[in-house]
């Protein structure tokens, strides 16, 4: 006969199993199929997932893959922290010379949204589905999204608008289901980097200024603000808050490379840091909060910064182990960060309760390549390099 305990009201059960580990609810599972279903309920495992890598939970406990087995993502974790995965490159593309940050030509750029992956080649920005099953993209785009004259520098989706900045100068805003699309001359020089949120734009430019523009009626592509950087603007990112912005800069002069400024008045606010050597520019920014805020460049460091605590320093930072600049850089907004350099496509997976990498793929050798972008979900981690698409697929 079954025993009392397993005859408990469900909320008992539930209760008494939040107690288990991940092992211990394994084998929990095994006893019965009543018990196999308990325990694989999301409610028990996602305290378990918490404490993951990129098990999609944020610190603040916000599921950003919700839809999917809390197990599965614990599961699948497994892999990303023992860096067990399978490698393909589904896309290649001709390369017309060597790409760099004085050089912007095909450094391609690319962004994850639901079943699809934008990614910009040349003038265009293309729109690959991804496939259901298995790690691929469909073969052919089925949509590119054009209007530059030169290469598409970056770019950002944000619900169903695209944004992107040109070497010619000028951003364009693409309508994702729909012809519409508007396209304003905005830089001297060519746009390194945009992001948009609440309907402004921010762009930043080789011609040393950043922008705010409005996407509102009757003033779309008018210039609110034009702040005097001083300095080449190699990423830029908004608050979550929408109240600022955050630039970061060649550092070629004498002031902080990472600046942060008001978006309502374009005045300078603070800046980050007092270390920062000459030439140590800062190519990626990426706010996980609105007081939490990633950085990498070319002096080879992450940073993780809390404008809560410190402008002055950063708390925590990790180099990258074989002195190499870091093109790029992702987190889980959690406990995972994923970083690309310039030597031989190399992409790591850190934990921030390490000091050292937790793993490195090199995805590039023996021709050297930076990783100019990398994107990930809770399964797959995709990386553009100079001719090619690698995607690394962590439910092998």
């Amino acid at each position: 006969p079954p025993s009392p305990l397993w005859a408990l009201p469900e909320e008992l059960l539930l209760l008494i199993c939040s107690y288990l580990d991940a092992q211990a609810l394994g084998r929990l599972a095994q006893v019965c199929r009543r018990l196999r279903f308990l325990s694989s309920r999301d409610v028990l495992w996602r305290r378990i997932a918490r404490g993951c890598l990129n098990s999609g939970f944020t610190q603040l406990g916000t599921d950003l893959a919700a839809g999917i087995p809390v197990k599965e993502r614990v599961k699948v974790s497994q892999n990303w922290k023992h860096g067990r995965c399978r490698r393909e490159t589904v896309l290649n593309w001709k390369c017309k010379q060597v790409a760099s940050f004085s050089s912007p030509f095909l450094m391609p750029w690319m962004e994850l949204d639901g079943e699809y992956l934008y990614l910009s080649q040349a003038e265009n920005i293309q729109a690959y589905h991804l496939c259901a099953e298995g790690m691929g993209l469909q073969r052919h785009p089925q949509a590119i999204f054009s209007g530059h004259q030169e290469d598409v520098c970056r770019f950002v989706v944000v619900n169903s608008d695209i944004v992107s900045g040109g070497g010619d100068g000028s951003i364009v805003l693409h309508k994702i289901h729909g012809s519409y699309s508007i396209k304003f001359s905005a830089h001297e020089q060519e746009v390194n980097c945009v992001d948009f949120q609440g309907g402004l734009i921010v762009s930043g430019s080789r011609d040393r200024t950043a922008k705010v523009w409005s996407l509102s009626a009757g003033r779309v592509g008018q210039c609110l603000h034009t702040v005097q950087t001083e300095d080449r603007v190699w990423s830029i990112a908004i608050s979550p808050l929408l109240s600022s912005f955050v630039t970061g800069t060649a550092c070629c002069g004498h002031t902080s490379p990472l600046r942060i400024w008001d978006l309502e008045s374009g005045q300078l606010l603070t800046c980050l840091g007092t270390d920062f050597h000459r030439g140590a520019g800062v190519l990626d920014v990426f706010y996980e909060t609105p007081s939490l805020l990633l950085s990498c460049g070319y002096d080879t460091y992450i940073r993780y910064w809390d404008i809560r605590t410190s402008t002055r320093k950063c708390i925590q930072e990790w180099e990258e182990p074989h002195d190499s600049a870091l093109y790029c850089i992702r987190s889980d907004k959690n406990h995972m960060i994923a970083s690309g350099s310039s030597y031989y496509g190399v992409v790591r997976l850190w934990d921030k309760r390490q000091t050292r990498c937790l793993q490195s793929f090199h995805l590039s050798s023996p021709t050297s390549s930076p990783v100019y972008c990398l994107r990930f979900s809770t399964t797959h981690l995709y990386a553009a390099l100079a001719s090619a698409l690698h995607v690394l697929d962590f439910t092998a």
